[in-house]
């Protein structure tokens, strides 16, 4: 089983949502740690919405195209935080990105990443696709398709897709199935458009799940129950 796993980096952050939880790192590299021992074959894409949101910065007047180079730069690092905790506990990791950066990440390349994964090394992506207007989402997405995955998971604060933000509306409602139509129709911000076309075009099966529940990741992969399921 191949997944590609989309970390939120508020996910990641201290309650303040901003920077890094070390607890909270700890448990994502436990979690990693077990998927290998089970022989999953993991790759993973992290957001750096902890940091730095595109969106926001361009609220300000920045250029867009800046904006997003600046968000996309401080997704890698919410990468190298991950590599240095999963190597702390002896997993065997690679940051890769679009173009590479000397002595930090290797560029992607397909079948030395498909190689590298079947041989227990988890691949983290550190970067979008880079280009600016391109969400994380399309590049999960993209680079699901390229390695041939079997699964999407998207890890986050709460457990799974709500008609509402259930942070902040008690009378949310969960949702446990959805098509990609319905997203779209119901404009549910699981994901963007763009990669909801490419995942949905694809045949993609994605799972939402919470990132603060320890096994939910696993569960996910090997059942349909206590999540959102997309496809």
């Amino acid at each position: 089983m191949r997944v590609v796993v989309k970390i939120s980096g508020e996910a990641l952050a201290w309650i303040e949502k901003w920077g890094l939880d070390y607890e909270m790192l700890d448990m994502v590299g436990d979690i990693i740690k077990n998927l290998i021992k089970d022989d999953i074959e993991v790759w993973i894409v992290v957001w750096a919405g902890n940091f730095i949101r595109g969106s926001e910065i361009e609220k300000i007047k920045i250029d867009r195209c800046n904006a997003d180079n600046m968000w996309m730069l401080a997704i890698n690092i919410n990468a190298i935080a991950l590599y240095d905790v999963l190597e702390r506990k002896w997993v065997d990791t690679k940051i890769v990105n679009s173009f590479g950066i000397d002595g930090i990440a290797e560029r992607f390349n397909k079948a030395k990443t498909i190689k590298s994964i079947k041989n227990k090394k988890v691949i983290i992506f550190g970067w979008g696709i880079w280009n600016p207007y391109f969400t994380t989402d399309t590049a999960w997405v993209l680079r699901a398709l390229e390695i041939e995955a079997d699964m999407m998971i998207k890890a986050t604060k709460v457990d799974g897709v709500y008609t509402k933000d259930p942070m902040k509306y008690d009378d949310a409602e969960f949702i446990s199935s959805a098509t990609y139509d319905e997203v779209i129709v119901k404009w549910l911000r699981v994901m963007d458009f763009t990669s909801i076309a490419l995942a949905k075009e694809n045949n993609l099966v994605v799972k939402v799940v919470s990132l603060n529940k320890e096994w939910a990741i696993k569960r996910a992969i090997i059942s349909k129950k206590e999540w959102t399921t997309i496809s």
